[in-house]
């Protein structure tokens, strides 16, 4: 059977002031409508039911997380007492879904993501199922690049590997990190690389296979919780063991080191929404290039002005007068105004916070 586990214990603070630590980026509208984690979970309808979504996140979460997915069951809500990167996070969801359907497969998505239309991602999950259902491979879903992009790593392919649901898999040659300029556009002009989208299909017996041989130390601390899986003992057994599991990405500690790793070519609109210019970037604009997102109601109210983008939760109109691509965000408590091409350093403000000890704005 398929299973989903969605990765939601990021922080997300290139969207402060609107993201806190309880409150990140994917439990807020960003876009304009529902949670983004809502959202991520209302696309793997009908193809995933609530009782095979599974959701990672951490302790001071967790309430926000049950709040924005009431369908889920709590049971599925797996509650890291601390970060340790997604090695740990992937291995304790693989053992806990293992435990229950040893022939399952899971498909692995961050919470925080922007996919359309849902019926090609659920086609891509399909394809990937179908793909990962052999023993030893690992699917990671590629997206075709647009443009040079230097802020995602990139995916190089090689041989035609298979076609599952009419979507072409490729043998992965290599995982590349985030490149410069120059390096990008290299990629783009070769062909053959994808931008890495963080999303990954496998069986659950394929992953812990490979855990137990490339991360022998993450899988002996798994081996410490697997008796309590399915008992009152269970968190009791995460609290205790999580915190000593080394703290590694999946893709360092698992992918970069197996065989039978294919890249599936997607086929759907990705962005990984990642700063309040890359929001901007994501959604429509009116014929002076502004745009209002006001997800309980409110105004942009634009004169003189081009390339604005205002933010509010909140019902509230925001007046800009005389202003060129900038970004307004109101809170209760904060207000952010930035050009838009410097939006990605707001996490200045969240270290100067952090450094001055004020906790209520973080």
């Amino acid at each position: 059977m398929l299973h989903a586990v969605i990765m939601a214990g990021g922080s997300g603070t290139r969207f402060w002031p609107e993201s806190r630590g309880s409150r990140p980026k994917q439990l807020l509208p960003i876009t304009g409508g529902d949670s983004m984690l809502a959202e991520t979970i209302g696309r793997l309808d009908p193809l995933i039911p609530l009782q095979r979504t599974w959701i990672v996140t951490n302790a001071q979460q967790v309430e926000g997380v049950l709040a924005a997915c009431p369908g889920v069951p709590k049971e599925n809500v797996l509650i890291e007492p601390c970060a340790r990167n997604t090695a740990p996070c992937v291995g304790l969801a693989a053992a806990v879904i293992h435990a229950q359907d040893p022939d399952a497969v899971m498909a692995v998505l961050p919470a925080d993501h922007s996919i359309s239309p849902n019926e090609e991602f659920q086609r891509s999950l399909r394809a990937g199922a179908e793909a990962a259902s052999v023993p030893g491979v690992f699917i990671t879903f590629g997206i075709p690049p647009t443009y040079p992009a230097t802020g995602y790593g990139y995916i190089q392919s090689s041989s035609l590997a298979g076609t599952h649901e009419g979507l072409e898999c490729f043998t992965v040659d290599s995982f590349r990190e985030k490149p410069n300029q120059e390096t990008a556009e290299a990629f783009l002009a070769a062909g053959g690389y994808f931008w890495n989208a963080g999303i990954f299909v496998w069986s659950t017996a394929t992953i812990l296979d490979a855990i137990r041989i490339h991360a022998p130390e993450l899988m002996s601390g798994l081996e410490k919780i697997l008796p309590a899986i399915g008992t009152e003992g269970f968190q009791s057994a995460v609290n205790e063991v999580y915190p000593t599991l080394p703290s590694e990405p999946v893709d360092v500690a698992i992918m970069e080191k197996v065989a039978g790793v294919q890249v599936l070519a997607t086929p759907y609109r990705w962005s990984d929404v990642g700063s309040w210019k890359a929001l901007y970037d994501e959604v429509e604009h009116d014929a002076d290039g502004n745009v209002g997102i006001f997800a309980k109601g409110g105004t942009l109210m634009a004169e003189d002005s081009k390339g604005v983008l205002a933010y509010s939760s909140e019902p509230q109109t925001i007046a800009v007068l005389g202003m060129e691509d900038i970004v307004v965000v109101r809170t209760a408590d904060a207000i952010l105004v930035a050009p838009r091409d410097r939006a990605e350093e707001v996490k200045r403000f969240v270290t100067r916070l952090m450094e001055e000890g004020r906790n209520e704005l973080l």
